[in-house]
């Protein structure tokens, strides 16, 4: 009963020590700088663990049970899409935040009618010239991308989370060798390291739900109390998704080899 509470307990607080991994963090920051809801930050968190723990299960489970081998090749192709993944996630927010035009001055130094900086509808952020004073927009808050993709899928509350789910699922192709490695070396048992697997990705939803939550708090009050502190998050959290994926993009194709006839890799 010790060795069980033991490898429940280490397997979830692994797991939620798993969730603060610089890449993780990187990825989910792009996409919690586009929302103000506590609540749905949560969701979030909880969708890219549960992504990330159906790939860890499924790909570890097939390790430990049918003693797969997953060859050098793969196992960097599968880090990889972590790398290009984060590079994507960095132009969406770059593309998103940086296409606004600061509004020009009048002669009593008030922003003119007509300008163009970054506004929401919703969820949806996008930039196009427009007015407040009178109210002059060139098109009503649900004519949007998104709000047309509100009413084509409007039967499907979850699909907002796909985005979430699918880079957990990326996420989760990363680590699962190392993961699944490290458990057969410390629990002979399959079913307990099945069992450990499963904890594991609890302890993951758990720690990137807090992560999220954390982060919505603190984009919430700052956001609040500092006028364009949002913007200015959401380029730096761009930047940062896009310059930490292709440095890892870079290590994984050449300092690794995966471009070479020889490529070298451990999983981490």
């Amino acid at each position: 009963m010790i060795s069980l509470l033991s490898i429940i307990a280490l397997g979830f607080f692994l797991g939620m020590r798993h969730a603060t991994d610089p890449d993780h963090v990187i990825a989910v920051t792009t996409i919690i700088t586009r929302q103000r809801r506590i609540g749905l930050a949560a969701l979030t968190g909880i969708v890219w663990g549960i992504g990330h723990t159906l790939t860890i299960f499924v790909v570890g489970a097939s390790i430990i049970v049918f003693g797969f081998v997953i060859p050098p090749r793969i196992g960097l192709s599968m880090e990889l899409s972590v790398g290009l993944m984060l590079v994507v996630l960095g132009v969406m927010n770059l593309s998103s935040f940086l296409r606004a035009v600061p509004g020009k001055l009048g002669p009593s130094g008030a922003e003119s009618i007509v300008h163009s900086h970054a506004h929401s509808h919703g969820e949806y952020v996008h930039s196009h010239p427009h007015g407040h004073s009178p109210d002059v927009h060139p098109h009503a808050a649900d004519e949007t991308p998104l709000g047309r993709l509100d009413r084509c899928l409007e039967r499907l509350s979850l699909y907002q989370q796909v985005r979430p789910l699918v880079i957990g699922v990326v996420h989760g192709l990363a680590g699962s060798a190392a993961v699944a490695l490290l458990v057969l070396t410390t629990i002979r048992d399959a079913r307990w390291a099945i069992a450990y697997l499963l904890v594991f990705g609890v302890g993951t939803i758990a720690g990137m739900m807090l992560i999220t939550m954390s982060l919505a708090s603190a984009f919430r009050f700052l956001g609040g109390a500092h006028e364009g502190f949002s913007r200015r998050l959401g380029v730096a959290s761009g930047l940062i998704s896009l310059a930490f994926g292709l440095v890892l993009a870079y290590q994984i194709c050449f300092v690794n080899g995966l471009l070479r006839v020889h490529p070298q890799w451990t999983p981490r």
